[in-house]
C-alpha cells in the first residue's frame, strides 16, 4: 500500500477482483499465506528483518521468522504458532467439495529443518457467521514427516507427495489427506536419483522468488505427476558434462520403468541454457525448454517412442512462456515464477492439425494423430480433416497403415472411457514394436522396481486405477490386448475348410455342410456366430439410412457375416477373462459398441472420401468409364481392404459390391482380371448380376463378361448366369448341366433310353443322349431343383444352335 503497508487478498477468478482479507502495518518479507476453506482463519508466515538488520538493532534474541494464525471473520485474535529462525510454509487442507460447514480446520506446517507437521484447529460459532478459535492452550499436532529432503503438495487431490533419504537410493512416499480421517501414507517407491540433502526444496507450497532460486540452484529440479487414468510419473532434469546438451528422466512408476532423455542442442550459447520445465497434460507429460524444444510424452503409452511429441523451432513456441521458471500446480496449469502469472496450458487444435499436415518423418505424423484422436475432442469436424488428410498421404508413411491407426486409435479414445480397465484390453496401435528414432534425441530405458501400494489405506478413483495398472504390469500388460492372430487363424480355417466352396449357398445348407464335414462344429454354434453378426449389419444399416451418400447395399455378404460373427465370439470371450465383475449383458454391450463403431468408421471414411470427390450416391452403372474422381475413391477402398486384410477386420456389408462396381468402370481389362484373380476385387452375385444385365452384348462387353464368368464359384454361377442371354453362355450352362448330371449318376444303373424322337434333326448321337438324360432326369437325379429352365430339351436346344453357328447355317 501507499503507507507501506502489507494487505493480504484472495483473487476471484469470476469476479477478476480482490476481497481484502488482513493487513499488516509495516511492510513485510511474506513468504506463505494459506486461508481455510470457510474463510475464517488465516496462516501467514513472513520473515521479520533481513540479516542488515539483525547486524544493526542487535536483534539475535528475535526469532528470524515469524508464523501466525490469524482470526479473519471477525478480525481478531492472533496466535503465533512458530517463532524459529528456519524458513516455514503453511498450507490449510481443503475438504472435499460440498460438505457442511467443518468446526475444525486443520494445517500442514512445512519447516526449512525438513519435518512436516499437522495442525487440528477446533472453532466455536460466537455469532452467525463468526468463529472464534477455541482456547485450549497449545493446539493439537501430529507429525508428517521427519528427515524430508523434498516435497510436493497436491492442492487438487490432498496429497503430499515427498522423498527421504534411504542408504545409496531416494524413496518417493506420498501421505493421502482426507476430510474427516486422520492422514494415511499410501505409497512408497524407491527412486535411483541423487538428491541434494543440504537443503530442503518444495513445489506447489507457494513461491518466494528470492529463497526458491537459490534453492533451486542447488537442488535438484524434480517434480510428480498424476493422470485421471491412474497414472504416476516422476520427472526430473539431471546434470550433463557435456556442454550443449540436455539430460532428463521420466520414471513412469505405474509402468515399472523410466526413460532418460539425452537431447544436444545446437547453436547455443552455455549461458543460455536453463533448466527444464515440466508440465501436466493429463493425457501428457511435457518437457520443455523455451527456445529449444517441447517434448510431449504419452503417459498411457510411453512404451513405444513414436507416441512421443518431439517438437523444435516454431513448433515449440508455448504463447506467453519464454523462460523455464515454470512450476504446474496442477493438470493443464503453469506458473511462470518470474512474472506470477498463471496460466491454462493446453494443445491447440488447429497448431496440431497443422502440424500434421506439414509432419515429414513417419514418427511425427504418428505421434501427431494419436495427439489428435486421443487429446482433442472428438468431433466430426476433426474425424473430417484427419480423414482428408490421410485421403491425401495414403502413400506417405512406410513404417505403418495410416488407414489401421486411425480406426484402432479411434476405437479405443470411443471406447475405453466408458468401462474402467478397458484400456488394458483393447488394441491402441497396430504396431508391435517401432524401430524409427527421433531426430537429435538419444533414449535409454531401465527396468524400475514397482512402488508397494498400501492399497487399504486407500480411497478414490486415482488409487483404485493405480492399483489396477500396476497389476496389469505384474501380468505382462502387452498380453492382455486384444490381437486378431487368433482370429485370423479360426477366419482362415472356416474359409479355407469350407466357405469358399460354399459361398453363396444358403445358410443352412452351410450348416448342413459343415455337420456332414466336421462334427466339432455344430450347427448351433455357426448359427449363433451369424445371428450375433445380423445385429451389428442390421445397426450399421440404421446408421447408413440417415445418409446414404456412398451406395452400399443391403446383401447377404456371408464372408463379412462370418467375419464379424467370429470377432464378436472372441472379443466376447476376451473380455469375459478380464472384467468378470462388469457381467455378462455389459460386455455384451461393449462387444456390440466395439464392433458397430468399427463398421461405422469404414463408412465414415467411405463417405468423406466420396463428398471430397463429389461422387453421386448413385454411381452403380457400366455403360460409361469411371472418372478421376471415381479412380481415386477406387484406389482409397483398396487401401481400406488392404488395411482390413491385416487387421483381420470385417467390413460393411455392400463394400466388396461396390469396389469391384468402381474397377468395371476405372481399370482395363487385363487390370481388372489381375486384381480379381488375386483377390483384391471379389465377385459379388449383386455385382456381377447387374453387369450381366445391364451391359449390351458388343465384342467388348462379351469379352469382359465371359471372363467375369469364367472367373465365378460355382454355386455364385448357378444363380447368376441366368441373367445372361447370351449363346455362349447358354452353352456354358448346357455342358456344365450335363456334367453335374452324369456325375450325380455316378453308379448308378440306368436303363437303355426309349428310342423316341425328341428332335427333328436326324443326328444319333445327339437323340441318344438326350433319351438318356431324359431318362436321368426321371429318375430325380437332378441337380438343379431349383431352376426347371435347365433340362434335356434345353441343352438339346442349346447343342443345335450351337451346332448351326459353327457350321454358318441358319437355325429354325
Amino acid at each position: 500500500g501507499n503507507q507501506r503497508n502489507t494487505h493480504i487478498g484472495l483473487y476471484d477468478l469470476q469476479t477478476k477482483q480482490n476481497e481484502h482479507l488482513y493487513m499488516f502495518e509495516k511492510n513485510l518479507h511474506i513468504i506463505s499465506c494459506s486461508i481455510n476453506s470457510e474463510r475464517t482463519l488465516l496462516a501467514v508466515s513472513f520473515c521479520q528483518y533481513t540479516e542488515e538488520e539483525r547486524a544493526s538493532q542487535l536483534l539475535q534474541s528475535v526469532s528470524k521468522y515469524l508464523t501466525l494464525l490469524i482470526e479473519i471473520h471477525p478480525i481478531n485474535n492472533v496466535r503465533v504458532l512458530k517463532a524459529v529462525d528456519s524458513c516455514v510454509r503453511v498450507q490449510f487442507l481443503y475438504p472435499v467439495e460440498g460438505r457442511n460447514t467443518s468446526r475444525e480446520s486443520r494445517l500442514l506446517l512445512v519447516s526449512e529443518d525438513k519435518y512436516i507437521e499437522q495442525f487440528d484447529i477446533h472453532v466455536v460459532a460466537e455469532e452467525e457467521h463468526k468463529v472464534v478459535i477455541q482456547k485450549s492452550g497449545q493446539l493439537p499436532r501430529a507429525k508428517v514427516v521427519d528427515d524430508v529432503v523434498w516435497a510436493q503438495w497436491d492442492m487438487m487431490e490432498q496429497r503430499l507427495f515427498y522423498i527421504v533419504p534411504k542408504e545409496s537410493k531416494s524413496t518417493l512416499r506420498c501421505v493421502q489427506f482426507y476430510p474427516d480421517e486422520n492422514f494415511n501414507s499410501i505409497l512408497e517407491s524407491h527412486l535411483d536419483i541423487t538428491v541434494n540433502y543440504t537443503q530442503l526444496k518444495l513445489v506447489n507450497f507457494g513461491y518466494d522468488y528470492c529463497r526458491d532460486q537459490d534453492v533451486a540452484s542447488k537442488s535438484l529440479n524434480l517434480q510428480v505427476f498424476t493422470s485421471k487414468a491412474g497414472g504416476l510419473c516422476v520427472c526430473c532434469s539431471l546434470v550433463s558434462d557435456i556442454p550443449h546438451e540436455i539430460i532428463y528422466s521420466i520414471y513412469f512408476l505405474h509402468k515399472g520403468y523410466n526413460k532418460t532423455f539425452t537431447v544436444s542442442l545446437e547453436r547455443t550459447k552455455s549461458h543460455q541454457l536453463k533448466e527444464v520445465a515440466f508440465m501436466n497434460l493429463d493425457y501428457y507429460v511435457a518437457a520443455y525448454l523455451p527456445g529449444q524444444f517441447l517434448h510431449l510424452l504419452n503417459i498411457q503409452h510411453p512404451d513405444l517412442l513414436c507416441y512421443s511429441l518431439f517438437l523444435t523451432g516454431e513448433d515449440a513456441r508455448i504463447d506467453a512462456l519464454q523462460n523455464s521458471s515454470i512450476r504446474s500446480p496442477w493438470v493443464s496449469a503453469v506458473l511462470d515464477c518470474n512474472t506470477g502469472n498463471l496460466y491454462n496450458v493446453s494443445i491447440s487444435d488447429s497448431a496440431l492439425l497443422q502440424f500434421l499436415q506439414k509432419s515429414k518423418q513417419d514418427s511425427e505424423r504418428l505421434a501427431a494423430l494419436h495427439c489428435a484422436l486421443l487429446y482433442l475432442q472428438h468431433t466430426e469436424d476433426l474425424e473430417m480433416q484427419i480423414i482428408q488428410w490421410i485421403s491425401e498421404n495414403l502413400s506417405t508413411c512406410h513404417s505403418f497403415d495410416l488407414i489401421q491407426e486411425f480406426i484402432i486409435a479411434s476405437l479405443y479414445c470411443r471406447m475405453c472411457p466408458e468401462t474402467q480397465n478397458l484400456d488394458k484390453l483393447l488394441p491402441y496401435t497396430s504396431l508391435h514394436d517401432w524401430t524409427g528414432v527421433v531426430p537429435g534425441v538419444i533414449c535409454g530405458t531401465d527396468i524400475i522396481s514397482l512402488p508397494v501400494l498400501e492399497f487399504q489405506n486407500s480411497k478414490g478413483n486415482f488409487w483404485v486405477k493405480l492399483n489396477s495398472n500396476l497389476e496389469s504390469v505384474k501380468y505382462a500388460e502387452p498380453h492382455l490386448h486384444y490381437h486378431s492372430n487368433m482370429l485370423r487363424r479360426e477366419w482362415r480355417n472356416l474359409s479355407e475348410e469350407y466357405f469358399f466352396g460354399l459361398l453363396f449357398c444358403s445358410f443352412w445348407d452351410f450348416c448342413l455342410f459343415t455337420n456332414q464335414r466336421e462334427e466339432r462344429r455344430t450347427t448351433a454354434y455357426l448359427r449363433n456366430i451369424f445371428e450375433n453378426a445380423k445385429r451389428y449389419v442390421f445397426l450399421l444399416y440404421l446408421t447408413l439410412l440417415i445418409a446414404r451418400l456412398v451406395p452400399l447395399f443391403e446383401e447377404e455378404d456371408y464372408q463379412q457375416q462370418l467375419l464379424i460373427g467370429l470377432m464378436v465370439a472372441q472379443l466376447k470371450d476376451h473380455l469375459m477373462r478380464h472384467l468378470q465383475y462388469v457381467g455378462k449383458k455389459k460386455i455384451d454391450q461393449i462387444v456390440l459398441d466395439y464392433v458397430a463403431n468399427l463398421l461405422n468408421l469404414v463408412h465414415r471414411i467411405m463417405k468423406e472420401v466420396w463428398r471430397k470427390y463429389q461422387l453421386h450416391s448413385c454411381i452403380f452403372y457400366f455403360d460409361e468409364r469411371g472418372s478421376a474422381g471415381e479412380f481415386a475413391v477406387f484406389h482409397i477402398m483398396s487401401r481400406i481392404l488392404e488395411a482390413a486384410n491385416g487387421m483381420c477386420m470385417p467390413l460393411p456389408p455392400g463394400f466388396h459390391t461396390l469396389h469391384l462396381g468402381l474397377g468395371v468402370r476405372c481399370l482395363p481389362l487385363h487390370t481388372l482380371l489381375h486384381y480379381i484373380d488375386n483377390g483384391v476385387l471379389q465377385l459379388t452375385e449383386t455385382c456381377v448380376r447387374k453387369l450381366l444385365k445391364d451391359l449390351d452384348d458388343t465384342e467388348q462387353n462379351e469379352k469382359l463378361k465371359l471372363s467375369i464368368v469364367m472367373r465365378l464359384p460355382e454355386a455364385l454361377g448357378q444363380k447368376v448366369l441366368q441373367y445372361w442371354n447370351h449363346p455362349i453362355n447358354a452353352n456354358l450352362m448346357a455342358r456344365k448341366y450335363v456334367k453335374r448330371l452324369l456325375d450325380k449318376l455316378g453308379n448308378r444303373q440306368c436303363s437303355r433310353p426309349i428310342p423316341e424322337r425328341l428332335s427333328p434333326v436326324e443326328f444319333l448321337p445327339l437323340n441318344y443322349l438326350m433319351n438318356m438324360l431324359a431318362e436321368i432326369e426321371n429318375q430325380g437325379v437332378h441337380p438343379y431343383e431349383k431352376q426347371d429352365h435347365v433340362n434335356a430339351r434345353f441343352v438339346e436346344e442349346t447343342a443345335l444352335k450351337h451346332t448351326v453357328a459353327l457350321l454358318g447355317l441358319k437355325y429354325s
